[in-house]
């Protein structure tokens, strides 16, 4: 490794590092999901819904990246899912359970087909 000479030279060959990291988990984790587990989601059964997706998106050789979120403000509707893939907008659902957890991996994210209990979103994530 050369010599770090000046603090820009340390900050550029962070932003390098950062940038490389994230491409490498974007690659290998194309898909992130959020499982809402705040209060009012653990209450309404959240937790074998993110246990469930731990599980079994690997066995359908699925990348994914599951983690648990806190309040996405639709607790009238937990367990609640964001789920966001590559070049698209992101899709929460709700009223979320097993069943519903099954089906939303084998027919949005496996196939792209739409899924009942779409939650429109109102708001905007800056990247």
């Amino acid at each position: 490794m050369p010599i770090i000479k000046s603090i820009q030279e340390l900050k550029s060959l962070r932003e390098e590092i950062q940038n490389k990291r994230k491409k490498d988990f974007s690659e290998r984790h194309p898909i992130e999901i959020k499982v809402a587990m705040a209060t009012c989601g653990i209450a309404s059964g959240a937790k074998p819904i993110f246990d469930f997706l731990i599980e079994e998106l690997p066995k359908r050789n699925i990348a994914a990246n599951v983690k648990q979120t806190g309040c996405m403000g639709y607790c009238y509707a937990e367990p609640t899912l964001e789920i966001r893939i590559p070049n698209q907008d992101p899709v929460v659902f709700g009223y979320v359970d097993l069943k519903k957890a099954d089906e939303i991996i084998e027919k949005f994210i496996k196939k792209g087909e739409l899924v009942d209990g779409i939650i429109p979103i109102n708001y905007i994530v800056a990247n």
